[in-house]
């Protein structure tokens, strides 16, 4: 009977673990999305996504939050950020895949 009790009890653990994991992961990638786009976007598409900055005014930068942005898709975004589009050089060999779809989602955050 002991046995049993253990063995759902550490099966009740490892559920609450994977839970856990699943609630982190998004915040985790979230917050290093947001690391990166600070370090490598904001200096062009400011700190808010609106393009309102000295180089983005320079370059006429369409706000992120414009209704053609927005309809993007993530794989779009992905490949305009990876390869670069009009003047924005590609980041493909600066940053990972992994760090361009947290970047992606960031800007997810951005236009809400």
């Amino acid at each position: 009977m002991r046995k049993e009790r253990k063995v759902k009890q550490n099966g009740r653990i490892a559920v609450l673990a994977v839970l856990s994991a699943s609630l982190a992961i998004p915040a985790v990638a979230q917050q290093s999305g947001e690391t990166t786009y600070k370090a490598k976007c904001a200096m062009c598409h400011g700190a808010d996504g609106t393009g309102n900055t000295p180089i983005g005014k320079n370059m006429k930068l369409r706000s992120l939050k414009s209704p053609e942005d927005i309809k993007l898709t993530d794989a779009e975004l992905f490949r305009d950020t990876k390869s670069g589009v009009g003047k924005m050089q590609g980041y493909a060999g600066k940053l990972t895949d992994a760090q361009i779809n947290d970047v992606v989602s960031y800007i997810r955050t951005l236009q809400k």
